[in-house]
């Protein structure tokens, strides 16, 4: 029963590809819509990968939409004030890491519960948005035109007619990303320490491991990427708007979610993460193509997060 449950995730992604494969036969297989999925699930790959060193553990970390915003229009302002692109790239990721040292800082130090601190610096990083946008989208100008031209660029595979098949550049870096958080985790002391915290902090506080510094570490992990996703974003759109990472943190927690239901012991795994993401953009992607109201997808995620939860749970409750 427990090894059916953990091939159902997989098996039920599967018969969602074939289903929107029957519904959307001369669109959704397609080298141009492949390479759509692709660069659209790249930023939610790179910020669920994050999402998955902070949940391993234990923790959430609610700010990552507003991190994301936020270093799209850091970046747009300091290429409109500087013309310099390599200044854009790197303040705003050291806007990043900042932000996930101040999230490490309230929950390692000052021991607030990483929901309520998450929760306070989401609604602080999306102020900071708003206030130096103005309230407005950046665009034209404003965006750096290298960032925009790499973004939707990408290295041809396979050509002819819908066969034609583009990995995009975007990709690249979610896979780069992806397998160095996958590293850190699986291959790494740092990893395993993270592992050790959240199957129980104060046994691995006992056995040696620095639990503060760890938890400092893993924030700053995770708004740095954040701040990657959200520059992938600002790039493939050619704008920076205070708002436009607003859905990235439900996505990221949902994947992450999804993936835990493929192996026993219900840990956040970065391979399992990635299942969880192609799942979220196949069914976005299909469903926006079925003219289906955006509202409809929203309840369907929600109803995953639940499904997934619920099924770790019941895993636990079985032991």
């Amino acid at each position: 029963m427990s090894a059916f449950k953990h091939h159902a995730t997989l098996t039920s992604f599967l018969l969602l590809i074939l289903l929107f494969s029957i519904l959307l036969p001369e669109t959704f297989l397609t080298g141009r819509n492949l390479f759509n999925i692709s660069q659209q699930m790249s930023m939610l790959m790179v910020a669920a990968s994050a999402m998955t060193i902070v949940m391993a553990m234990g923790d959430y970390d609610l700010s990552v939409g507003s991190m994301a915003s936020l270093v799209g229009i850091v970046a747009a302002i300091i290429f409109k004030i500087t013309g310099s692109e390599s200044a854009s790239l790197f303040l705003a990721l050291s806007v990043g890491l900042m932000g996930g040292a101040f999230n490490g800082f309230l929950i390692s130090t000052l021991n607030i519960l990483p929901f309520v601190a998450t929760l306070g610096s989401l609604t602080i990083f999306s102020g900071l948005a708003f206030l130096i946008a103005g309230g407005k989208t950046l665009f034209g100008g404003e965006i750096p035109p290298h960032f925009t031209a790499f973004a939707r660029g990408g290295i041809p595979l396979l050509n002819g007619g819908t066969l034609a098949l583009t990995l995009p550049n975007l990709t690249i870096i979610a896979a780069v990303t992806l397998f160095l958080v996958w590293f850190l985790l699986q291959k790494t002391v740092f990893g395993r320490h993270l592992y050790a915290i959240g199957g129980n902090t104060e046994a691995a506080h006992l056995a040696g491991i620095d639990v503060r510094r760890t938890r400092l570490i893993a924030f700053m992990l995770s708004g740095f990427g954040a701040a990657l996703a959200g520059l992938m974003y600002m790039s493939r759109v050619a704008s920076a708007n205070p708002t436009q990472g607003a859905g990235l943190m439900l996505d990221a927690i949902a994947a992450v979610f999804i993936g835990m239901t493929m192996n026993a012991q219900g840990e956040p795994k970065v391979l399992n993460t990635i299942i969880g993401v192609l799942f979220l953009g196949v069914l976005s992607n299909g469903l926006t193509q079925l003219n289906v109201d955006s509202y409809l997808r929203d309840i369907l995620v929600g109803a995953l997060i639940i499904i997934a939860v619920s099924a770790s749970r019941l895993e636990k409750l079985s032991k």
